[in-house]
């Protein structure tokens, strides 16, 4: 599985931005789709995932500014950023798992997308 992430740069506060994530090769293996992010000196963290079912999971601190959503037909992932802050800098990584959680020894992983958000 390829994973093609695409739609990071720079923002100001209070902004949006959409980030794509596009898969391909054995997409039939795919259930979970999400993003995580790394901050510089800070762990990778999970930011929204999405179940091939349409379950969604949110981090708490993006809840209600961040909407991820699912085309399977497409085997396409997005991610719709509002009310962005200066916390959302960081280097956003579209994920993906065979299974309904994303894992992150066993997921597939895309190239991160630098999300800055500066004013």
């Amino acid at each position: 599985v390829q994973l093609q992430a695409s739609g990071g740069g720079l923002v100001q506060p209070g902004g949006s931005l959409r980030l794509s994530c596009a898969a391909s090769g054995r997409i039939f293996s795919i259930n979970a789709m999400g993003w995580y992010r790394q901050a510089p000196g800070k762990q990778r963290e999970l930011v929204a995932a999405i179940t091939s079912g349409g379950s969604t999971n949110y981090a708490d601190s993006v809840k209600g500014r961040f909407t991820i959503s699912r085309e399977n037909s497409k085997n396409t992932v997005t991610l719709q950023m509002n009310s962005l802050r200066p916390e959302d800098t960081a280097v956003y990584y579209c994920a993906a798992d065979r299974f309904s959680t994303i894992v992150t020894s066993r997921a597939y992983w895309g190239q991160g997308t630098l999300v800055t958000v500066s004013s």
